[in-house]
């Protein structure tokens, strides 16, 4: 295999990696545009990869073949994680509890009720049955490009989605009546109250596009690497992506940008093996290098972003 080849394959296999990262860093921008901080995104995701391969698996068992039982698993994803988003909103809107206590709770309750879903429904078993994944789908003439085209312009159809959902969320935020008011209750929910606009409705609505965004996530994970889902599918990622929104200072470019320089770190271990001075190297710190750019990069980014206005804080309309 030579460098050209070695370049193409790590640039499209940081791409498979970032996909979902980038998903989760848009859902999770939505909700603290809107005011509420989303620690759980590491349970949503659990919840989508637990639903795109549960999903999966009884499309095919009742008779859908080929990418149309994938596609089943993408939309049970989103419903499942979308629900524990549901939770999470109640508690912190409604009920006006404390956001990042929440937010682990849900991190824990997905895990665990995942996990007892699978041991029910698979007789005891500890993941899933193996279920039909995307293929990669190379864009005639692009991909031929040497280089850039295995790398960039042969890739899962999710990924391909991811790239259509930033400008989706960039356009939305930035150029819509909708995106105006869901950014202003996240900055200045009085304010936005007193104008008619109802905080607890829009943040409603960016906690379960949260929810939305993270089962894509969690799904692209199980219907492009794993092909099944086991209580390590989703090992960290959300929190990754967590970091990923606070690097990219709370807009959709700079999130999918620091996605993708996380999606790069996670891909690198399996491809620094490959060359000899890595052999003298543990296995161990390639695992743990991601989470160790994480730790870097959020520390390195403190005092430098700034998070919105009204982030965290619960809105009582009795007190403005």
């Amino acid at each position: 295999m030579n460098v050209i080849e070695i370049l193409g394959q790590l640039m499209n296999t940081t791409l498979v990696f970032s996909t979902a990262l980038i998903f989760v860093a848009l859902g999770g921008l939505l909700s603290e545009r809107s005011g509420v901080v989303n620690i759980g995104l590491e349970g949503l995701m659990t919840a989508g990869a637990f639903g795109a391969a549960v999903g999966a698996d009884y499309a095919a068992r009742s008779g859908m073949g080929g990418m149309s039982a994938a596609w089943v698993g993408i939309v049970a994803a989103m419903v499942f994680a979308t629900l524990f988003a549901l939770l999470h909103a109640l508690a912190t809107i409604t009920f006006k509890a404390n956001q990042v206590v929440v937010g682990t709770v849900i991190n824990f309750l997905a895990l665990g009720f995942s996990l007892y879903l699978v041991k029910s429904l698979y007789n005891g078993a500890g993941e899933t049955d193996s279920v039909e994944m995307f293929s990669k789908y190379a864009i005639p003439g692009l991909s031929d490009i040497p280089l850039i085209g295995e790398g960039l312009f042969t890739a899962y159809p999710t990924t391909y989605l991811c790239i259509v959902m930033i400008a989706v969320v960039w356009f939305v935020l930035f150029k819509t009546p909708f995106g105006l008011r869901l950014r202003a209750v996240g900055e200045h929910p009085g304010s936005a109250d007193t104008v008619g606009i109802s905080v607890t409705k829009y943040r409603y609505i960016g906690v379960l596009l949260s929810g939305v965004m993270a089962g894509l996530g969690g799904a692209t994970i199980t219907l492009t690497t794993t092909g099944t889902f086991a209580h390590n599918t989703i090992s960290g990622q959300g929190f990754i992506a967590l970091a990923a929104v606070i690097f990219g200072k709370w807009h959709p470019l700079g999130a999918a940008g620091a996605a993708i320089f996380f999606g790069f770190a996670i891909s690198l271990r399996n491809f620094a093996q490959l060359f000899e001075f890595s052999q003298q190297i543990p296995d161990e710190f390639f695992y743990m290098l991601p989470y160790l750019l994480t730790l870097l990069v959020l520390a390195a980014a403190v005092g430098r972003s700034r998070a919105p206005g009204a982030l965290g804080e619960p809105y009582d309309p009795s007190k403005r």
